[in-house]
């Protein structure tokens, strides 16, 4: 889908904090990372609760290719311009090959997190990062998929500062 390999800015940050800028979903972290992390809580809660015995042995790799199609889907031409009228995400453009890679990477901390964390630690830890986001950048998972399932002009205002 041409998709650059990095940045078009020719170089690879750690983490970039704006929002609207050519940076955000270039670099290995963002914002958005958090969503990604939660991602992976949800993927083992679905685990845990649906698979059984030697069964959750697979349960990461499904994560990973399920993570991995919607990275691909994220960036298909209906999901970007999906973004671009129905978020706050009004340049989006896509993300960099190393961004979706990272993100599948941040699904996998997630994951890993859950698993070792006890429950109560890692639903406090979703709650905290969706806290975080919605108070410093006015976006986090809950609203991108309510924007994206069903655009509220109210919310997409508010977002736009």
């Amino acid at each position: 889908m041409h998709r650059p390999p990095i940045c078009t800015c020719g170089t690879i940050k750690l983490w970039t904090g704006a929002v609207q800028s050519s940076d955000n979903s270039q670099h290995i972290a963002d914002w958005y990372s958090f969503s990604h992390v939660i991602h992976g809580f949800l993927f083992y809660a679905a685990a845990h609760y649906w698979l059984k015995g030697r069964a959750r042995d697979w349960a990461l790799p499904v994560a990973v290719t399920v993570e991995s199609a919607w990275e691909i889907l994220e960036n298909s031409p209906i999901i970007i311009n999906r973004y671009r009228e129905a978020t706050m995400a009004l340049g989006y453009s896509g993300d960099s090959i190393v961004n979706s890679l990272s993100d599948v990477g941040w699904m996998s901390v997630g994951f890993w997190l859950a698993s070792r964390l006890p429950a109560k630690v890692t639903i406090a830890l979703a709650i905290g990062f969706e806290l975080m986001t919605l108070a410093l950048i006015r976006d986090n998972l809950t609203l991108n998929i309510l924007m994206l399932a069903w655009p509220i002009d109210a919310i997409k205002a508010w977002q736009g500062g």
